[in-house]
């Protein structure tokens, strides 16, 4: 995979049909024997689907000779499902290639799987679309056919993006050099909508590469926004003439799915609201079990092992990602202050905590005071501009656990100040055998 491509986001290939590369003849366009004016050129959508994999949508190019009788779909989302895969995928190594397939034959399958399959004829010269054809017919080759996957910057949707946009020099680029109307992570939380707890990871797993202005331009590795940008482009002709560069659009099929909201969801005050619970819950079960009863000590500790697996791994794998791998997008990722290979520590001391532990208590009260402060720090580190991660929604959600488990852990001694701040100067602490 890609210098950045985020490590979540890269399901995108895990679950996608893989199928072995197989000789097939050259296609007419690429042999010269296509006329450009008998050439039609096609810009194929696929709506999002059910898995991670098809979250995402598709696109595919199709070339037609229709003088001939011969029409191919190129798609650039194929890659091998084989034993060295995970291994490539997890160090962000994964390649893709680009396949041909029978046009009618891919739109039936996307059709079972009740995603739209949307079709723009588009309105090139004879010249351009027989510099399309070659083009395509040449990388298909298995000398061309390779690439190494970019999620953002170099996928199955960008590739088609950069060829429509060379046959029409460079005028798709051009136009689309305005602000987009939100950045990659608004996209990639938009899109994956459809799974809160997949939306929340990906969120936790994406640095500050993300975060920064893009144009249209970059905002066109999602299929339906290429769509959208080439159905509102006019293009200037050799000739001078103004037209659009979609001569024609049709449905071959429409699902019944809802599409992917135009906003992201708006997380923010449920997470607040979680991590406050949280964080509250922690504080409630220290001061019931600060005289040694066994069912609070049970609860939090069980909520510590909730904790440490579900914020302590992905903490530790952000950190394994930005040490050893090539997911560039999990760099210097600001919400290790949030969690990190501490957090997991959590996990087995949580386990030792509920057998009641002294040992595992006092690491906790260590872990947590630790983790608190960290979480304090990269909110105050906020005030700096390099520190501009739009991470807000898990600082959130965290920040107010760790805060809310450091307190129960250190509960008795800050009751222990608060109770000796309160006294008489001069008056003595009664002696323990004396308090009830």
């Amino acid at each position: 995979m890609p210098r950045s491509a985020p490590l979540i986001a890269c399901l995108l290939g895990l679950l996608l049909v893989a199928a072995p590369a197989h000789a097939v003849s050259r296609p007419p366009w690429g042999t010269g024997e296509s006329h450009g004016e008998d050439l039609v050129i096609s810009l194929v959508t696929f709506s999002p689907g059910d898995d991670v994999a098809s979250w995402w949508g598709h696109g595919s190019l199709v070339v037609e000779d229709q003088r001939l009788g011969s029409a191919r779909l190129y798609n650039y989302g194929m890659f091998s499902f084989d034993s060295t895969m995970l291994a490539r995928y997890a160090m962000g190594r994964l390649e893709f290639w680009v396949a041909e397939a029978s046009p009618s034959g891919t739109y039936r399958l996307y059709r079972a799987m009740d995603r739209d399959v949307r079709i723009q004829e588009l309105n090139l010269t004879p010249d351009q679309r027989l510099e399309i054809g070659r083009l395509l017919a040449d990388n298909v080759l298995p000398e061309n056919r390779d690439y190494l996957y970019q999620h953002y910057s170099d996928n199955c949707v960008t590739r088609l993006r950069d060829m429509i946009d060379k046959a029409v020099g460079g005028q798709l680029k051009q136009a689309d050099s305005a602000p987009a109307r939100m950045t990659l992570r608004d996209h990639t939380r938009r899109y994956t909508a459809v799974s809160p707890p997949m939306s929340v990871l990906l969120d936790f797993l994406m640095n500050d590469e993300i975060d920064r202005p893009i144009t249209r331009w970059d905002e066109a590795f999602l299929p339906d926004e290429l769509e959208r940008q080439v159905a509102s482009l006019q293009v200037t002709r050799p000739d001078g003439q103004k037209v659009p560069l979609v001569a024609k659009h049709w449905d071959f099929y429409k699902s019944n799915r809802t599409p992917p909201p135009e906003e992201p969801p708006r997380y923010g005050p449920w997470m607040l609201l979680m991590g406050l619970a949280l964080g509250a819950s922690a504080l409630g079960l220290g001061y019931w079990g600060r005289r040694g009863g066994r069912l609070p000590r049970v609860l939090l500790g069980l909520e510590q092992v909730v904790l440490g697996l579900g914020l302590g791994f992905p903490g530790t794998a952000l950190l394994i990602m930005w040490l050893f791998t090539d997911h560039t997008v999990t760099y210097r990722n600001e919400n290790l202050f949030l969690a990190n290979p501490l957090t997991l520590l959590v996990f087995p001391l949580g386990i030792a905590f509920i057998f009641g532990s002294k040992r595992a208590r006092a690491w906790l009260r260590v872990i947590w005071l630790g983790l608190a402060g960290l979480g304090v720090l990269g909110l105050v580190l906020k005030l700096l501009p390099v520190f501009n991660q739009d991470n807000w929604r898990l600082i959130a959600l965290i920040l107010p656990i760790s805060l809310g488990f450091a307190g129960a852990f250190n509960l008795e001694r800050l009751l222990a100040r608060l109770s000796a701040g309160s006294r008489a100067p001069g008056q003595q602490p009664l002696p323990s055998s004396l308090k009830t």
